[in-house]
Parts: structure tokens; sequence; C-alpha cells
């Protein structure tokens, strides 16, 4: 009986809950131990398989939104080699639990839809699942089995969490940036549509300065103003378009309310600011008023090249003539060198227009299926002899897999001639000096960039597609404006950012279904 008793008052065995879901699916020591010995035969593979799920999230609109910066893409695929050691550790306890439901809550954090992660699940299984066939016959077949349940484990953690986080952000509901200020203006509140345009979590702004953490530096003198006035309570609605500087660096144009509310305690929360990320809209505002401007430019253009070409050409037969009679007749050598000046001068003059004419007339598009990496390839094939002879270092970034897109295939290699040989000239006359060319699918068209390490534009705003500004001493202005044309002729735009120690220029192209021969809109 006291034997009995005493077993009475032992407490019952609890499971947890990792416990649990690892008994539903049968997961077992074994199981631990067979991929932890598989883990040295597939890290080698980890780097590639993050790059491949990152490339299959770009085939997809709302997944490639989510990580669409270089930076972000490049953390996700350090994330997934981080996640694919720990998948294969061996050790799997309550803090691996723990882990898992962060990575659940994250996703739901920074938007990813629910149905991705099962696309980025399925992708991993079958790629470890290759690795194991490849490495051993024999001991493929438990391999196998030990990771469609750690997997499965994993997607039950995360899917779990998810719905828990999923649930937390319905008070997210507003399709605007939404940031609480206590009254030291400092972050107490942080929406989803905020995190996702900023790229901060909340609690990596909580408690900072709203002024340091998102306010650009060349517009604080004009937007802190602004904020102490609400914050003092000299004024209870501000309503001011400013810009927003993100985690990585990049500044988006908001239109920002800021509301008053009555005061509260030093962390309570005294001003809502309220934004709506109007970027997308200006950039297309701008890009029409561009359009628009080389439009009306090219079709003077073309009337004012044809009148001007064919008394050119008279003067350059005259010129001509005239050289010959010198050097026969009369062969003063300051007359001769007067009249070569002359036939110099006239010729640059009929290259400018023969560029102008090129710029102003709309040709067809000859489309046709272009390999992005042939295409970039053969730019750094074209441009090496001048590199090289100034001391530039051209590298290529490109995806592992090829990329297509249809277009014309010789304009297009205009384009890239034209941004390559930019990006040296700007980097001369300093010894040395870097150029990338990179390439990036997007859902709907390939992105392709061209980054320098020189010294930067004159001003980050300079209007270097309106035809003939440049900043070269002896250039035309003309080589940029060509490439807007060509880009906006394939449907695709063209940005530029510069900063010293870093210019880009980058230009997107629809992928396109076919090899349609299309003629740009008449000008």
């Amino acid at each position: 009986m006291r034997g009995g008793a005493a077993l009475a008052r032992i407490p019952p065995v609890t499971e947890t809950r990792f416990e649990e879901l690892k008994r539903s699916v049968r997961f077992e020591s074994v199981d631990a131990e067979r991929l932890g010995g598989f883990r040295a035969t597939a890290a080698p593979h980890f780097t590639r398989i993050a790059r491949e799920l990152s490339e299959r999230l770009r085939e997809h609109e709302e997944a490639h939104a989510v990580f669409s910066a270089e930076e972000q893409t490049e953390r996700l695929q350090r994330s997934m080699v981080r996640w694919m050691d720990r998948l294969l550790s061996g050790t799997y306890d309550e803090a691996y639990f723990e882990e898992m439901r962060i990575i659940g809550r994250v996703l739901v954090r920074v938007g990813l839809p629910q149905r991705y992660v099962f696309t980025a699940m399925a992708v991993l299984r079958a790629a470890l699942e290759d690795i194991a066939d490849d490495a051993s016959a024999d001991a493929a077949r438990p391999i196998r089995r030990a990771l469609s349940r750690m997997i499965d484990l994993d997607l039950a953690i995360m899917m779990e969490s998810y719905r828990e986080a999923l649930y937390d952000t319905v008070t997210d509901g507003s399709p605007n940036l939404v940031v609480g200020l206590d009254r030291q203006g400092d972050i107490r509140l942080l929406n989803q549509v905020a995190q996702s345009v900023t790229g901060y979590a909340r609690e990596e702004v909580f408690g900072s300065s709203f002024v340091e953490t998102f306010v650009p530096h060349d517009a604080r003198p004009k937007d802190a103003p602004i904020l102490d006035r609400i914050l003092e309570g000299g004024e209870q609605r501000i309503v001011e378009q400013s810009g927003l500087k993100t985690r990585s660096g990049k500044v988006r144009d908001v239109a920002w309310t800021f509301s008053r509310l009555a005061n509260g305690g030093p962390e309570d929360v005294v001003v809502f600011a309220v934004g709506a990320d109007v970027t997308d809209t200006l950039h297309a505002s701008r890009q029409l008023q561009q359009n628009e401007k080389l439009a009306a430019l090219g079709t003077l253009a073309a009337g004012l090249a044809h009148e001007i070409r064919n008394p050119l050409n008279g003067a350059q037969l005259h010129v001509s003539f005239l050289q010959r009679a010198l050097k026969a007749k009369l062969p003063e050598p300051d007359l001769v060198d007067a009249a070569n000046v002359v036939a110099a001068e006239i010729k640059r003059l009929a290259q400018l227009v023969s560029e102008f004419l090129d710029f102003a007339r709309p040709s067809a598009l000859a489309k046709k299926r272009i390999s992005i990496q042939a295409l970039l390839k053969r730019a750094l094939e074209v441009t090496a002899a001048e590199s090289a002879s100034a001391g530039v270092t051209i590298t290529l970034d490109l995806p592992p897999q090829e990329l297509f897109l249809f277009g014309d295939l010789a304009k297009l290699q205009q384009v890239m001639l034209n941004l390559v040989q930019n990006a040296v000239e700007a980097i001369t006359p300093a010894p040395g000096g870097n150029v990338i060319l990179r390439a990036r699918r997007h859902p709907r068209y390939v992105r392709i960039e061209v980054e320098d390490d020189g010294p930067g534009l004159p001003t980050p705003d300079a209007p270097v597609f309106d035809a003939f500004f440049s900043t070269k001493p002896a250039g035309t202005g003309l080589g940029l404006a060509i490439t807007h044309r060509i880009v906006t002729d394939h449907g695709g735009t063209i940005d530029v950012e510069s900063r010293p120690g870093r210019t880009s220029f980058s230009f997107t192209i629809p992928i396109g279904t076919d090899s349609t021969s299309i003629a740009p809109e008449s000008r």
C-alpha cells in the first residue's frame, strides 16, 4: 500500500508539443542519427540549393515582392544555408522547436504568402533526396525517410506559428504605413506595411528616433522642424511629402500625414504618422514626362537633321575640292591645316546629325529570343581591350540558370555597349576601378544593371537621359538618350542611382512571348 501510495504521488509525465509532433510523424532517435551523419555529404550543396530556392521564388510576383532587393535576396540565401545546416544537425530539442517557431513568425512578418513555404520545402526535399540517392544507393532510402519526417515536422511547426502570427497581424490591416511616436519622437508602433516598405522589424526600431531612422540626412533640416512642431503641440495635423530611408539605404517617396493625439505618458503614442508610398506613382509620372519630352524632341530633330544634312554634304564636297587644290597649287601649311580643320569639323557635325537621326526616327524592333548571359558576355568581350588599357576590371554577376527574353539583339547590344563604355570612361582617368554587369530574373521581366565605383554624377538628379546633356567634354549627349529610347521601345524602363563610389544604371525589359517585329510608337 505504501508503495502504491508512493507511485500515486509521482506526477504524470507530460509531453511537450514538439515531442507530440515527433511522435505523430514517427520521428525517432535513429532518424536524428541518420540526418546528422548525412550532413557532411549535403553541406557542400547548401549554397547551390539556397540559390535555386531564391531563383524559384523570383518566378512568382508575390514571393518576389518580398525579396526584391539584392540585399534581401542575399540575406534570404544565407538564412537558408543556416537553416539547412540546422536541419541536418542531428540535434532536435526544444531549442530547435523554438527556432522553427521563430521562422514561421518571420515568414508572416516579411509578408511571404503561405503557399510559397510549401513550394520552398518541396524544392528543398527534392534536392536533398537527390543528394542522398547519388551518395549511397544502400543508405538512400532510410535517409530519405528521415528527411521526409523532419521536413514534415518543420512544416508543422512553422505553419502553426504562422497562423498564430497571422492572427496577431489582423490589426495591421491598413494599406498605408503607420508609425506611432512618443513625445520624444521615438518609434513605439510600426505596422506591417511600414515594416515591409522600410525593411525593419518592429523590434529593431522600437524606441529609436523616427528622424534618425527614417529621414534621409539631406532632408533632416527641412523635415525635423515639422515633426518638432507637431510633437510640441503647435499643430494638430500636418501633411508633408518627403523621402523615407529604408534599411537597405534606398530612399522611397512617401506622402505623410502627421496627426497628434491627446498628451500621454513618456512612452505612450502621441503622434501617428500615416504614410502612402508614392514612389512608383511618381516614377511612372516622371517616366511619362521623359517619354513625352523625348518624343517631342525627336519630331523636331528629325526635321532639323534632314534640313542640315543636305547643305553639310555640299559643304563637305567643296572642302574636299579646296583641300586638293591647296595641296596641288598653293602648298601653304597654314592654309592646308585650316582646310583640314574645317573638313574635320564638318565630318564631326555630319556624325552628330547621323546620331541625331538615329535618336529621332523610330525603327521596327526585330525581336527574337535572346540569351541574357550571352548578351552581357558579349558586352564584356567587346569592351575588354578598352577596359584593360584603362586598368578597369569588368566582372559578371549572372544567375546560375540561363535567362531569355524576346528583344532586338542589335539594339540591346547597343544599350549594353553604351552603358559599359560610359562606366569605364566614368572611372578613368583615375587608375583602376571596377565595373559589374549584373542580371536578375523577375516574374515578368529581366533586370540588367551596370555598376561602377567611379566618382558618380555631378548631382544625383542630373538629366542624363536628356538629349545633348553630357558630363564628358567631348560627348554629344545623345548616347544615353538613344539608350533610353531603345529601352522604352522594348516596353521597359531605365533608371540611374549615383553617389561617390557607386553609380548604377539599371534597365528592365519584359520577357515577352514571341519574336514579332514591332514598330515603336510614332514620335
